[in-house]
């Protein structure tokens, strides 16, 4: 596997820990519109990883559907990933509008989104998980940071 897919898995791995470690806060700490956002850029990046193991170009995007639709053309089981809404979640919520706040709810259903993308992407013949790709030296323990 190249070094640049291997980059996007870890950045995507690190999403999806930001993403759960804001879902274990209590309800009242937990930001959700950062579990939202942290749970599209992972699968965003898990997609982009895919097609750069391809070598398919894609253009700057953050259109999760869109992304999926490349994947599908090499892997036809890509049709079958459930992403939701998540590509709501890429830019709009991140500044100020009229757009509510995610609710705990929402935010729940986003990280369920992030993974089962993420155990699809365990059964993918074609791709490592995002999980198994960051060395474990890199954390401190499973979903916490590193403080140094």
């Amino acid at each position: 596997m190249s070094d640049e897919v291997i980059q996007w898995l870890r950045k995507a791995r690190e999403d999806l820990m930001v993403a759960r470690h804001e879902m274990a806060l209590p309800d009242e700490e937990t930001v959700t519109a950062a579990v939202c956002f942290h749970c599209q850029q992972f699968v965003e990046k898990v997609f982009k990883a895919f097609l750069v193991l391809h070598g398919v170009a894609f253009p700057r995007t953050h259109n999760i559907e869109y992304l999926k639709e490349l994947c599908a053309q090499v892997d036809p089981e890509f049709a079958l990933v459930d992403v939701q809404n998540l590509s709501f979640y890429a830019v709009e919520i991140r500044y100020p509008g009229d757009y509510p706040t995610p609710t705990l709810t929402e935010a729940a259903a986003c990280l369920a989104t992030a993974e089962s993308v993420l155990q699809w992407s365990e059964n993918s013949p074609s791709l490592s998980s995002p999980c198994e790709v960051v060395p474990p030296s890199t954390l401190l323990e499973e979903g916490t940071f590193r403080k140094d």
